[in-house]
């Protein structure tokens, strides 16, 4: 299971939104040495990523890192595809969850853990338009109870 810790780079919050998350695993990813550099700049947009599984490996598409400014030709391509790395367990696991009816795997955040950059990833499943609708009426609701909570207390 994925823990919460070190220096987050980007975070998903889209997908909170569209997805119910089911589960969550820590993922490595395979980065070149100019990429790292950038992200520990901060340029980093995983809102149009996704993942898949072929041929018992798990790949991450849509991540964009911008080209590092001081890395002419070592730059590499900021939408390439990049390998996460992952126990080959817990990839036919997740696989199998995947093949179940409307679960995708998403990542949800990236993030430094020590000196490594980690993303974590969720099995989720998509959110009907009243699910949505549903959410957001949750969270207008709570909103307020803390509006009214913070003018009674003054």
């Amino acid at each position: 299971m994925a823990k919460a810790e070190g220096k987050l780079i980007a975070n998903n919050k889209k997908a909170y939104h569209d997805y119910f998350i089911l589960e969550k695993y820590e993922a490595g990813i395979v980065l070149h040495g100019t990429e790292v550099k950038s992200l520990r700049m901060g340029k980093c947009s995983i809102k149009e990523a996704f993942i898949r599984v072929e041929s018992g490996e798990m790949f991450l598409y849509g991540m964009h890192i911008s080209p590092y400014e001081k890395g002419n030709i070592f730059n590499k391509d900021p939408l390439r595809v990049r390998k996460l790395l992952l126990h080959k367990k817990e990839i036919n696991r997740i696989f199998g969850k995947m093949k179940e009816q409307g679960n995708t795997v998403i990542p949800l955040r990236v993030y430094f853990s020590g000196s490594l950059v980690k993303v974590e990833i969720g099995l989720a499943k998509g959110k009907k338009l009243y699910d949505k609708r549903d959410d957001i009426a949750k969270k207008d609701q709570r909103r307020e109870a803390q509006r009214e909570f913070k003018e009674r207390w003054r």
